[in-house]
């Protein structure tokens, strides 16, 4: 059975079309790139998923269910933008997400933490806009989720930091489960990717295997991507 299943998914706003018949599915066990300019449908596609909202028209099955309360129990879900209370300290964060998540492994959490030298006496407020998504990251990733959805983890990052990011994700979700990464830094990730999915317009365009697709069309996804979407 797939993680994922979209079929025949529509979303509208009004009378703009976002999504057009999206059909997709993400197996177990795979690290999946949604890549797509921006206002191509990315986070929207990643909204329905995590029921943040409802689809037009069509269906989305996680392990054969619908979305609803039982999917976000093992969906861990980093957003674009920073959500947490930057009145907290880390370490009071961490504790809200011990009380929340019943999956969350705050050992794991201080080690990646330590690991990236924060504080986690600090108060988000006091640190970069960097430093507050690393925080995020790992705190994503602490979750033994099925299904770890990660919205653009590497914007606020340095050049310097986004290996060992990489590495963090690469090496610290379940086995048997699937990370999706949306972003527009494909070079930077295409190197951990098992599959691609290319939405352009609100359609998926493309979806196959990274190496297979490396291979046929003799290229890097980056200079795919440059070569399909005319960057």
């Amino acid at each position: 059975m797939e993680l994922v299943k979209c079929t025949d998914v529509n979303k509208k706003f009004g009378k703009k079309h976002v999504l057009k018949n999206v059909n997709l599915t993400i197996p177990r066990g795979k690290i999946v790139g949604l890549l797509g300019k921006n206002g191509t449908g990315k986070s929207t596609l990643i909204k329905l998923i995590n029921d943040m909202l409802t689809p037009t028209s069509g269906e989305i099955l996680i392990n054969g269910e619908h979305v609803g309360v039982e999917s976000k129990k093992i969906i861990s879900y980093l957003p674009e933008r920073t959500y947490l209370d930057k009145t907290n300290t880390v370490d009071k964060v961490i504790e809200y997400f011990e009380d929340f998540y019943e999956n969350f492994d705050s050992v794991k959490a201080r080690k990646l933490l330590k690991d990236l030298e924060l504080d986690t006496k600090q108060k988000l407020a006091k640190m970069s806009k960097g430093m507050q998504e690393k925080v995020q990251l790992v705190l994503a990733m602490s979750r033994k989720a099925d299904l770890y959805i990660l919205d653009e983890p590497l914007g606020g990052v340095d050049p310097a930091t986004r290996d060992y990011i990489l590495d963090t994700i690469l090496t610290n979700f379940n086995e048997g489960a699937s990370v999706v990464i949306s972003t527009h830094l494909i070079a930077d990730i295409e190197r951990i990717l098992d599959e691609v999915i290319f939405i352009d317009k609100g359609e998926i365009i493309l979806q196959s295997n990274s190496d297979e697709l490396r291979k046929k069309e003799n290229g890097s996804i980056d200079e795919i991507f440059r070569r399909m979407f005319k960057c």
